[in-house]
């Protein structure tokens, strides 16, 4: 009888989590693991309701302190609320930065869980909010970090 009454208890109140199957979004991060903040292009895509690919490019052409960055993520949706998706992942990318007139290049690896928040009103922007642990290695030094990202960090999406 309770397995009934769950059962009826779950098909009257269906959930109203975000759903972003084949939606593509494009916006914002800036989550490169640099001495120096690296703003970047992002886009996001969704090719069914659990999983997400991210990627983002960032380039700086500062004559003496030029900065690259290309990072790719797998996302994976583990809890979906109204407005919120709580996912977590795992990122790589390739980094490069100029010091005293020398090129170094690298790479830059994440593990996080994170969330996207959608204000009621504004249905198409997601507002991500990330924490983990990195590793980025540039010429040779080995960086490890703690990532806590908002969402001016981690990223701020248009979806279509």
């Amino acid at each position: 009888m309770r397995k009934w009454l769950l059962l009826l208890l779950f098909i009257s109140f269906p959930a109203l989590a975000k759903d972003l199957s084949t939606r593509l979004g494009v916006g914002y991060s800036n989550q490169f693991g640099l001495d120096d903040d690296l703003p970047s292009i992002a886009m996001r895509y969704y090719p069914n309701g659990e999983y997400g690919i991210m990627g983002a490019l960032g380039v700086d052409t500062t004559e003496g302190n030029s900065r690259f960055g290309a990072q790719v993520k797998i996302l994976k949706i583990v809890f979906k609320e109204d407005n919120l998706n709580f996912y977590t992942g795992a990122g790589a990318g390739l980094v490069s930065q100029e010091k005293s007139g020398k090129n170094n290049s690298g790479f830059d690896l994440s593990g996080f869980v994170g969330c996207e928040f959608f204000m009621p009103g504004l249905e198409n922007l997601g507002l991500s909010f990330e924490t983990g642990v990195g590793v980025t290695s540039v010429d040779s030094q080995v960086r490890f970090r703690t990532i806590g990202d908002h969402p001016l960090r981690a990223g701020i999406m248009f979806y279509f």
